[in-house]
């Protein structure tokens, strides 16, 4: 009997599995999407923005309605039957989070917040800056770090970047040693630095914590990309603050996030300001207040009670169906898409693509950003690939992600250049900006991989991004 032959996604996904013979050591992942994620291919979506948000599978979200259809919970700010009830699940998965990172309640706590933004705000209002203080991060981090520079600078703390340098977009060592070892006593220091960039996919050294913290840093460390892909252990890696979004890493709930903070680092923290939850007692005609000790004196108002409990299934779906075997998979996948990505050629033999940020899977994660050229050099606007992606329900992400350091890195942007878009009090416009480009790209496009990524998601791509190939990026 003669088989039939090959389809080309077929041929392609026998040399991947080659190539890549890891990937189908997981085919359990496989099974999980068809069975919990079946709404991907039933509504034939192609989703590339993990990084953006992650998805959630079926079974959580049944879980978490079943726990409220079964239970009557009250607002934990009290003693009452229902309230307790409803303390009792949110101090579990307080408790889980920690088991979860692997970190010791002897030496963190958890304190939920709305999301990664909201613990770096808390770090930030809370830091004790002052003057003769510095304050360090790189390049490349979110714009939720960067603002807490305006904190330093606002107590008169001096505010360093270290740079990244094309075309990986690593940070400049020598520069952050540097930095690093000018310290002197009885001054404060805070290093933030993100482990995984949500821009280049660049995974920093984390040994890096170590190495600051042995100077005399505080290290706060952004784990929002990383985790939903990566083991974080932090009984191995020890940073003082940690901010995450659940949602990035199981999908579901939104509005959730928290930051782990070392229980020593805590106590350095000095709240502007007291909230309902926050205190012990305040008084009006007292003029003064008493502020909670741990986790309670920074979680402002009533915590999100009934939606706690699913960042405890959501950690625990992410258990079942191991880290390890999530992180294998998708950087399989993303070691053959940047391989095919910069591969692509015009007739010409000019690349159709740009990489910004690592050529291989070596200390980088499954985040890929890329920008789009033909054959003369000229570039194709990020905002007309985001609209042809949507024809074929590619879900992807274009612009700068919250990530202007980055951007302005890869454009070779001065600071002159940046400064001049600051001078005028009118705010300027996107149109100005483009001016300020000068044909330069201002944005580009990401693509994510994460827990139920396959091969026929990045496959799809590549025939996407091939529709590219030999076509003028003007007129």
């Amino acid at each position: 009997m003669i088989s039939a032959p090959k389809t080309a996604i077929e041929e392609a996904y026998s040399a991947f599995l080659r190539a890549h013979p890891a990937y189908s050591q997981y085919a359990q992942i496989d099974h999980l999407r068809a069975n919990e994620y079946s709404r991907l291919d039933e509504q034939q979506h192609i989703y590339l923005d993990y990084t953006g948000g992650g998805l959630y599978a079926d079974q959580q979200i049944t879980a978490h309605m079943n726990l409220l259809r079964q239970g009557v919970f009250g607002n934990p700010h009290s003693s009452n039957p229902t309230s307790m009830a409803a303390t009792k699940l949110d101090e579990h998965a307080r408790h889980y989070v920690l088991e979860y990172f692997n970190a010791s309640p002897d030496e963190y706590v958890c304190i939920f917040t709305a999301n990664a933004s909201g613990a770096l705000k808390l770090v930030g209002e809370s830091y004790p800056f002052a003057p003769g203080d510095h304050y360090v991060l790189t390049f490349d981090n979110h714009n939720s770090v960067n603002g807490i520079r305006e904190f330093a600078k606002a107590k008169g703390a001096q505010v360093h970047y270290v740079p990244v340098l094309p075309p990986d977009l690593r940070a400049n060592e020598s520069v952050l040693q540097a930095l690093l070892d000018n310290t002197e006593a009885g001054k404060r220091y805070l290093f933030a630095f993100p482990a995984q960039s949500n821009f280049s996919g660049v995974q920093h050294p984390l040994h890096w914590i170590e190495r600051a913290q042995a100077k005399g840093w505080d290290v706060l460390v952004d784990f929002a990309a990383y985790a939903p892909t990566n083991r974080v252990d932090l009984s191995r890696w020890k940073p003082d603050f940690v901010d995450l979004s659940f949602y990035k890493i199981f999908g579901y709930p939104t509005g959730i996030g928290c930051l782990i903070a070392r229980k020593s680092a805590l106590a350095k923290l000095h709240r502007p300001w007291f909230a309902g939850g926050t205190i012990t007692m305040a008084s009006v005609q007292g003029d003064g207040y008493y502020l909670q000790e741990g986790e309670a004196g920074f979680e402002d108002g009533t915590i999100n009670y009934l939606n706690i409990p699913a960042v405890e299934i959501g950690l625990k779906h992410i258990q079942n169906v191991g880290i390890d075997a999530i992180h294998e998979r998708v950087m399989s996948l993303a070691g053959w898409l940047i391989e095919q990505l910069v591969a692509l050629r015009h007739a010409n033999g000019k690349p159709l693509i740009r990489l910004y940020g690592p050529d291989s899977t070596q200390e980088r994660g499954s985040t890929i950003t890329i920008n789009f050229f033909d054959a003369e050099g000229q570039l194709f606007d990020f905002r007309r690939v985001e609209a042809e992606a949507n024809q074929h329900k590619i879900s992807l992400r274009t612009g700068c992600f919250c990530n202007p350091g980055a951007g302005e890195v890869i454009n070779n942007l001065s600071e002159e250049d940046m400064k001049a878009c600051f001078q005028n009090e009118e705010r300027m416009t996107f149109e100005n900006f483009l001016l300020v480009m000068d044909g330069r790209a201002s944005g580009a496009v990401r693509v994510s991989l994460g827990i139920v990524s396959n091969f026929a998601d990045v496959y799809k791509f590549i025939e996407f991004a091939k529709s590219y190939l030999n076509r003028r990026a003007k007129g």
